[in-house]
This record gives C-alpha cells, sequence and structure tokens, in this order.
C-alpha cells in the first residue's frame, strides 16, 4: 500500500525538526574522496567536511559514525553544510561551561603569540595575558611556544566565548606556600642555597624558595668590592648563610662570605709583625696607599710611610695593580687593619749599608758611623 503526498510532507516536515542549524548532529561517513568526506545525517542531502578537519579516521572510514557542527541546511547548491571541526570546538566549549567554573584549574598549551599575550589551547582557545604568564618580565615569548601548563580560569564570557586563564596566581600561590615553609623551617646560622634574583647598589635579592631575602654588599665577600655586580649576576646560585631572620616583617638577611673561612684569623701567624710582605696597590686615597696582601686582606701604607722624603699624596708614587714590598709595622684584627711602611725599609736598606761600610773600613770610621746612624 502506498503512502499519499500528504503523509509524505507530513514524514518530511517531522524529519526536519530535527536539524537546527548550530546544532551538533550524528551522522555516517558514506565515502572519502580526493580529500573530501561524504557524510549521511539523515537529511535529505549528505554534506560534504573536508579530511583535514579530521583526526580520527579509521582506516575503513565508511559506516564510521561521526559528530559534526551543522552549519547551514542548505546553501546555495542546496548542500548541508557541516563541520567536524567546529563540532570538536562546541564539545569543548559545553565542557568548559558545563564543567568548569571561574577560579578551576585546566591543563593547556602555548599555541600563539598574539598582541598582549598569548592563545592557550585548554581544549577551546583561551587568552592568556602577556603579564599572567610568570611571575617575573617574559623576555622571551618565543621559548614559551608548544609548551603545556596549568592554568587558573579567571574569566568565562558565555556571550562572546571568551576564555582568560592566569598561571601567574598559581606560581603565586606556590610561592606562598614555600614561603610558609621556609620561614617556619629557618634558623639564623644555616646555610641555604639560593638564586640571585635581582643586584642593586646596595646588595643583591637571593630567592630562597619563594621568599627573598638580602644579602648586603658588605656581606659579599671579605674582600674589597665596589659594586655586587662585580661579584654576582642574575640567575646565579649560591649558598649563603642566615645572619638575621625577621618573622614579622618576613625579612632575611644573608651572608655569602660567612660560608667561607675568614682570612682575618690568625692573621698575625701570616704576617708577623716585623715582617717583609710583597702586594698590589688596589685603591688611592689622600692619606695613603691600600695593597691587598691576599685575598680579603689589606694593609694601608700611610703617607708619613711612604718614603724619608715628605710626601702629600700617594698619588703619582703608586699606579694601580703595582706590586711592592713593605714592612708590617702594627695588627689591629679586630678593626682588620695592617699598617704597613715602605720608608722602614727604606731606613733599615741604609743602616745595613753603613754597617757594611763601617765594617769594612775598620774603628777608624766607627764613630763618624754611629753618628749618621743617629741621624737616619
Amino acid at each position: 500500500m502506498g503512502v499519499d503526498a500528504a503523509a509524505m510532507e507530513e514524514m518530511y516536515e517531522e524529519t526536519l525538526k530535527n536539524f537546527t542549524e548550530g546544532s551538533i548532529v550524528k551522522g555516517k561517513i558514506l565515502s572519502v574522496h580526493d580529500g573530501d568526506v561524504l557524510i549521511d545525517i539523515g537529511y535529505k542531502s549528505e554534506g560534504i567536511v573536508s579530511a583535514q578537519e579530521f583526526n580520527d579516521l579509521e582506516e575503513e572510514p565508511v559506516g564510521q559514525e561521526v559528530e559534526v557542527f551543522l552549519e547551514q541546511l542548505e546553501d546555495k547548491y542546496g548542500m548541508i553544510v557541516l563541520s567536524k571541526r567546529r563540532a570538536v570546538q562546541q564539545r569543548a566549549w559545553d565542557y568548559v561551561v558545563n564543567e568548569c567554573s571561574e577560579g578551576s584549574l585546566v591543563e593547556g598549551t602555548i599555541k600563539n603569540v598574539v598582541k598582549g599575550g598569548f592563545i592557550v589551547d585548554v581544549g577551546v582557545d583561551a587568552f592568556l595575558p602577556g603579564s599572567q604568564l610568570d611571575v617575573v618580565p617574559v623576555r622571551n615569548p618565543e621559548e614559551h611556544m608548544g609548551k603545556t601548563y596549568e592554568f587558573r580560569i579567571l574569566k568565562i564570557n558565555l556571550d562572546r566565548k571568551n576564555i582568560v586563564v592566569s598561571r601567574r596566581e598559581l606560581i603565586e600561590e606556590s610561592r606562598r606556600e614555600s614561603r610558609r615553609k621556609v620561614l617556619a623551617e629557618i634558623q639564623v646560622g644555616q646555610v641555604r642555597t639560593g638564586q640571585v634574583k635581582n643586584i642593586t647598589d646596595f646588595g643583591a635579592f637571593v630567592d630562597l624558595d619563594g621568599i627573598d631575602g638580602l644579602l648586603h654588599v658588605t656581606d659579599m665577600t671579605w674582600g674589597r668590592i665596589n659594586h655586587p655586580s662585580e661579584l654576582l649576576k642574575v640567575g646565579d646560585e649560591l649558598e649563603v648563610m642566615i645572619l638575621d631572620v625577621d618573622l614579622d616583617r618576613e625579612r632575611i638577611s644573608l651572608g655569602l662570605k660567612q660560608t667561607k673561612d675568614n682570612p682575618w684569623e690568625d692573621i698575625e701567624s701570616r704576617f708577623p709583625i716585623g715582617g717583609r710582605v710583597h702586594g698590589k696597590v688596589v685603591n688611592l686615597a689622600p692619606y695613603g696607599a691600600f695593597v691587598e696582601l691576599e685575598q680579603g686582606i689589606e694593609g694601608l701604607v700611610h703617607v708619613s710611610e711612604i718614603s724619608k722624603e715628605k710626601i702629600k699624596t700617594p698619588v703619582g708614587m703608586f699606579n694601580i695593580s703595582d706590586v711592592i714590598t713593605a714592612r708590617v709595622m702594627n695588627i689591629n684584627s679586630d678593626e682588620r687593619r695592617i699598617g704597613l711602611s715602605i720608608k722602614r725599609m727604606e731606613i733599615e736598606d741604609e743602616q745595613e749599608l753603613l754597617t757594611e761600610y763601617v765594617n769594612k773600613m775598620g774603628p777608624a770610621t766607627s764613630s763618624f758611623g754611629e753618628i749618621l746612624r743617629e741621624n737616619l
């Protein structure tokens, strides 16, 4: 028994009700030819989707059931317009809307650098502001391309289908937790590993697992240093000693030189008073010349101890890096001072020459020699 035209029309109208533009529908692959996939969704005509939109085609795809996005029921050629890619994106968006909320965590891969930040693939494209990638300024955005991180969802705009994410918030949370842990464990006298985070005129800030400590320039080395950059650079890893901890203000003072032996200990055994020493001129002041005897140890040749002749300034008498010989006159280990004299050596050398001369000439010159020695 045949079906009359009215019944056919009714069935057709009922079928159309099942298809809504902008929805996801199921279909079956009829064929794959020249990069095109022909799909039957049960409508009056089939749709064609580029094979490039599929990443899950079976080896024998005919008959495979797929989900596609119904973009248009009929184009100008009377064909339905379908998209596999948009179906995947819509499912991902539906997951974000139904399963995620502002503040929740998602994993994503950075796929593009754009003006003001990055595009992150979290199933759908999300925007990551440049300031939200890390706690420190990003100097080379390209090095993060293709890397997968965990992000926190900051904002979801349903109308515009826009998502904003942040990685910085997670890093800051982790650092706060690390900071609480460090403050609970840290004690004066401990030696800890840290990384130089910033350098200033007065010192360097060192990151100790999420909390910064100040390494003052005076605690960097036992020797002379004019600026912290002479010794350190950002990124250096250091073994530093905890010198002071202020829990209320979360301030930590650090020492680098304290992790090394103090060169001023047993100083007199290495540089006995009266002994001759060799050193390098490292600084000139109006009142004298500073001489480095070994790393961390300097002595001062006062302007009055440079020569028997009256000298007003050491400038012109020495150059930086000159190597000189001097006599140790005095040591104050508490104040870390060593007094040196070149003049005393000149006098002693002249006395020695005179003594040799008198000894050679005999008793007749002894009285004359005594007079000379008294005036040296």
